[in-house]
């Protein structure tokens, strides 16, 4: 082969070889670009979820009683008995609702149907069950999370007297050895609510409670025996005649009983008339979202 046979067959070579770094060069560049696209997605769906997270349980929402209307704008966030936000909280209510019309609410109107995704709410005692809303995770999903320490009111707008804290007494009870309240009454609750007594296990069931009124002023302690006391009828019996409402008083002879009255819907489900249920509690509140 003469002198320019060999030059043909460098230049084919060196062509090929061009070729070949050209076509790394540019498979490198093309795996570069999609994990660089890939990261700033991930960094996009951690970025929002976050964001979300911070609005949901700083921000009541309009109305701040959506839950009862339809919502203008959501919101988690607890409004208490001074009517002013509680940071860092959720609703349980609230968050009910969210989920009854979770793609409309959710992904529809806060990740403009980017993402999927689904939260919880998991209180710290585990007598108090977890609750999910939304999607449902598949093992392909890669799934983003975060996780808000909140606090969550539970069934609390049921509680009428909360024995904690301290009440005035017809019998004068020194609140330094009871715990006395009390509230009003009419005849037609009676037939629409069902009230309990809920004292918390750490009572051991080693005090006493006695129930009258202003008319029935007595005190006929009884032992409790039970972390749940059905109250309907022990309250009608004290009225009389053709009273239209009572003035009830709930005497408990040890000093911050932890027990609260409530008045429950007739339908409410009564595996949850539990102590915890109707306090406030401490939750993980967690969004988990994928594309």
């Amino acid at each position: 082969m003469d002198n320019r046979g060999n030059f043909t067959l460098e230049i084919v070579v060196v062509g090929i070889i061009i070729l070949l770094i050209l076509g790394i060069t540019a498979l490198a560049s093309e795996v570069s670009h999609e994990k660089i696209s890939k990261n700033v997605e991930d960094n996009d769906i951690e970025k929002t979820i976050s964001e979300i997270a911070d609005t949901l349980i700083n921000d009541p929402g309009t109305p701040i009683v959506w839950e009862d209307y339809k919502p203008k704008r959501v919101g988690l966030a607890i409004i208490n008995e001074e009517e002013n936000i509680v940071m860092n909280s959720v609703s349980y209510f609230k968050f009910l609702e969210l989920g009854r019309d979770y793609d409309n609410l959710v992904t529809k109107k806060l990740f403009n149907n980017k993402f999927h995704s689904n939260m919880e709410l998991k209180a710290y005692d585990t007598s108090i069950s977890s609750v999910k809303i939304g999607s449902t995770e598949t093992e392909d999903n890669n799934v983003f999370s975060v996780t808000r320490v909140v606090k969550c009111d539970f069934f609390k707008k049921y509680v009428i007297c909360d024995f904690l804290n301290d009440g005035k007494c017809n019998h004068n009870h020194n609140q330094k050895d009871h715990s006395c309240n009390y509230f009003k009454i009419f005849p037609k609750n009676l037939k629409k609510m069902d009230y309990y007594l809920l004292i918390d296990d750490s009572e051991n069931l080693q005090c006493e409670y006695s129930i009258d009124t202003t008319h029935f002023k007595s005190y006929n302690g009884k032992k409790v025996t039970n972390t749940e006391i059905y109250l309907n009828n022990d309250l009608k019996n004290l009225f009389e005649g053709n009273d239209t409402s009572s003035i009830v008083f709930i005497h408990f002879n040890k000093k911050d009983a932890k027990a609260v009255l409530v008045a429950v819907p007739k339908e409410f489900d009564k595996n949850k008339l539990n102590y915890k249920y109707f306090t406030t509690q401490t939750c993980d509140f967690t969004i988990r979202a994928w594309s």
